[in-house]
C-alpha cells in the first residue's frame, strides 16, 4: 500500500496517536515506535562515543510535515528543531502545492572539493601546468585511498588548478580533487585524499603544500526544487489569489536586491531546511555555510530562491544551492533517530535526501512570503508561539491549551497575559 503524507487532523492528536500515525504509515516496529516514544534514544554510552568531554544528551522536538508529494511520491519529513510554526508552515504549505502536483525536483551527481594550498613556487603559473599534465598520476593516487567508494562507482573524477598570484603570503597555488562521494557526505574522504597526493604535488611543482581540506561550497552539487501555485489555490476569504502572488512577488523582489532582506529571508529557507539536516544526522553547519556562500555567487548576497508568474498567472517558485548530505558515516549512522528519521522518508540515496530538504525549504519560504505579504509574519507565528509561553508561565496539562487558545483568540500573546489566564484558572 503507498503511503500518504496527508494525515488528516495530525496537528489535532495528542502525540501518542501522532506516534501510532507514522507508525503505520512508515512501517515502524515496536522497538522503532519506543525510541520515538521514551526520552533517551540517544544513550549517554553512544554519545560519548560521538563527541569528546560528553557530560550527558541535548533533546530537540522532533516533529513530522506532513502532506508533501515530491516527484509523485507522498513523503513524510522528520524534522528536529526548536522554533514554533516551522513544522505548521511547511505542512500547510505543501498541502497547497499538493493541489498542483506537489514539488519537482532534481539533483547533481554528488560531487565534492578538496583543495590542496601549495606556497612558495616561482613559476605559479608554470605549477599549475605542470599539475594539469600529471592528471592522471594524481588522480591514481587519490584514489588508491579508497577502494570502497571505488567499489560503490565513486572516486576522484578531475582535477582544477587555481593561481592566486598576489596574497599577503606570496603566490599560491590551489588544487582541487573533484570527487565522486556516491551516497556519503564526503568530508572524511575528499581530506583523505588531498593528504594523499601532498607528496606528489611537491614532488611536480617544488612547493611546499599547507592546508590540505575539502571547500563546504559545494556547488557542484546541486539540488532543485520547483513548485506552481494557481491563483485559485492560495485565495483566501480575505485576499484573492492573484493578490497573494503579486505580494509574494513583490516580496521576493525585495530579498533579491538588497541584502538584510536576503539574510531574513534565506534564514526562513534554512528554517525548513536544517531541522531535516540535523533529524537525519547530517552536518547543518556544512550545510549553511555552503548556503550563504552561494547566494554571493554572482557577486552580491541574494535570495537563495526565484519566484515568478507564469503565461498563466501562476506563481512558480524554484531553488537551487549545494546539499552536501549523506546516508552513511558519522551521526547519521551512529544516532538511532537518525536512521529512524531516513527510515520514515524512505529515501533510497543522498541526492534524494537532498532533493526532499530543497523542497521543504522552498515550502517554508512560500510560507513565509505569504504571510509577508498578506497579514504579516507574527500573527500566525505568535498563535503557535503561545504553547511556549503558556509554560514558561507555568501551565501544566491541559492549562497549557486552553491559556494558548484564549490568548491566539485575543491575538495577545505575551507572558503577563499567559500568568493572568494561569491565576484565573487556578482560582
Amino acid at each position: 500500500m503507498s503511503l500518504d503524507s496527508r494525515l488528516p487532523n495530525f496537528r489535532a492528536l495528542a502525540p501518542a496517536d501522532r506516534l501510532a500515525h507514522i507508525v503505520q504509515a512508515a512501517g515502524l516496529t515496536a522497538d522503532e515506535a519506543a525510541l520515538l516514544q521514551s526520552p533517551g534514544a540517544l544513550g549517554l554510552t553512544r554519545a560519548d562515543g560521538m563527541i569528546e568531554n560528553v557530560v550527558g544528551t541535548f533533546e530537540l522536538p522532533l516533529g513530522v510535515a506532513t502532506n508533501f508529494r515530491v516527484n509523485g511520491r507522498d513523503v513524510l519529513v522528520p524534522m528536529a528543531v526548536e522554533e514554533p510554526s516551522v513544522v505548521a508552515a511547511a505542512s500547510f504549505m505543501a498541502r497547497l502545492a499538493r493541489e498542483s502536483g506537489g514539488f519537482e525536483t532534481s539533483s547533481s551527481t554528488p560531487l565534492m572539493r578538496a583543495q590542496v594550498q601549495i606556497l612558495g613556487t616561482t613559476d605559479p603559473r608554470g605549477a599549475r601546468q605542470a599539475l594539469l599534465r600529471r592528471r592522471d598520476d594524481i588522480l591514481a593516487v587519490a584514489n588508491s585511498r579508497d577502494n570502497v567508494l571505488i567499489g560503490l562507482g565513486g572516486g576522484c573524477r578531475d582535477i582544477e588548478v587555481h593561481v592566486f598570484e598576489t596574497t599577503p603570503r606570496g603566490a599560491m597555488v590551489v588544487l582541487h580533487l573533484i570527487v565522486d562521494v556516491r551516497d556519503a557526505m564526503g568530508a572524511n574522504t575528499v581530506n583523505t585524499m588531498a593528504e594523499a597526493v601532498s607528496p606528489l604535488l611537491e614532488e611536480i611543482t617544488g612547493g611546499q603544500v599547507r592546508l590540505r581540506i575539502l571547500s563546504n561550497l559545494a556547488d557542484l552539487r546541486l539540488a532543485r526544487a520547483r513548485v506552481s501555485l494557481s491563483p485559485e489555490v492560495l485565495t483566501t476569504a480575505e485576499r484573492s489569489g492573484a493578490e497573494i502572488i503579486e505580494g509574494v512577488l513583490d516580496a521576493y523582489a525585495f530579498a533579491a536586491v538588497d541584502p538584510y532582506r536576503a539574510a531574513t529571508h534565506n534564514k526562513g529557507i534554512m528554517n525548513g531546511i536544517d531541522p531535516v539536516i540535523v533529524a537525519t544526522g547530517n552536518d547543518w553547519r556544512a550545510v549553511e555555510a555552503g548556503a550563504h556562500a552561494y547566494a554571493c555567487r554572482d557577486g552580491h548576497y541574494g535570495s537563495l530562491t526565484c519566484w515568478e508568474k507564469d503565461t498563466r498567472g501562476h506563481l512558480v517558485g524554484t531553488i537551487e544551492m549545494p546539499m552536501p548530505v549523506g546516508l552513511v558515516g558519522g551521526a547519521t549512522k551512529t544516532h538511532p533517530l537518525a536512521r529512524l528519521a531516513l527510515k520514515i522518508m524512505g529515501v533510497r540515496s543522498a541526492q534524494e535526501l537532498g532533493e526532499i530538504a530543497v523542497a521543504v525549504g522552498l515550502a517554508q519560504n512560500l510560507g513565509a512570503l505569504r504571510a509577508l505579504a498578506t497579514e504579516g509574519i507574527q500573527r500566525g507565528h505568535m498563535a503557535l508561539h503561545a504553547r511556549n509561553i503558556a509554560v514558561v508561565a507555568g501551565a501544566t496539562g491541559d492549562e497549557i491549551d486552553r491559556i494558548a487558545r484564549t490568548m491566539a483568540a485575543e491575538k495577545d500573546v505575551r507572558a503577563d497575559r499567559a500568568l493572568a489566564l494561569l491565576a484565573e484558572i487556578r482560582g
